[in-house]
C-alpha cells in the first residue's frame, strides 16, 4: 500500500509505504506522483514515511528511482525520512546518491512524530 499527499500550507510532499508492497504497487505510486508532482510548487519538502512498512519487492527499485528523479527535478529542497529500523532502509541511501543534489539535506528519523519536528 502507498498514500502521496501534498499540504500546500507546511509546502509537505509525504509518500507513505506500508505493509509488503509489490512492483506494481511502487508504479502505480511513481505514476500518481507524475500527475501531481507539477502542481507541487518548487522548493517543497518530502516526507518518506517507512514506518509501517513490512517489505518491498526487489522489482520496486526503478519505480522508487523513478520518484526520486520527479522529485529532484521538480525542485525538493530537504528530504526526511522514517525509517524505524536502520537495517530495512530499502536501498534508498544508495539511490539518493545518485539522483539527489549533494546539497539537499536529508534527515532519518525513527518516528513521525520526531520527523515532523
Amino acid at each position: 500500500m502507498f498514500e502521496i499527499q501534498f499540504d500546500p500550507a507546511k509546502n509537505l510532499l509525504r509518500i507513505a509505504f506500508a505493509g509488503c508492497v509489490t512492483a506494481d504497487q511502487a508504479k502505480l505510486s511513481s505514476e500518481q506522483l507524475a500527475q501531481i508532482i507539477n502542481s507541487v510548487p518548487e522548493g517543497f519538502r518530502l516526507l518518506t514515511d517507512l514506518s509501517g512498512l513490512k517489505s518491498m519487492e526487489l522489482q520496486s527499485a526503478p519505480f522508487v528511482e523513478e520518484t526520486m528523479k520527479l522529485c529532484a527535478k521538480r525542485g525538493v529542497s530537504r528530504i526526511v525520512r522514517v525509517i524505524p529500523d536502520p537495517q530495512a532502509d530499502i536501498g534508498l541511501n544508495i539511490m539518493s546518491v545518485f539522483h539527489y543534489s549533494r546539497r539537499t539535506p536529508i534527515t532519518i528519523c525513527q518516528t513521525l512524530a520526531e520527523a515532523m519536528e
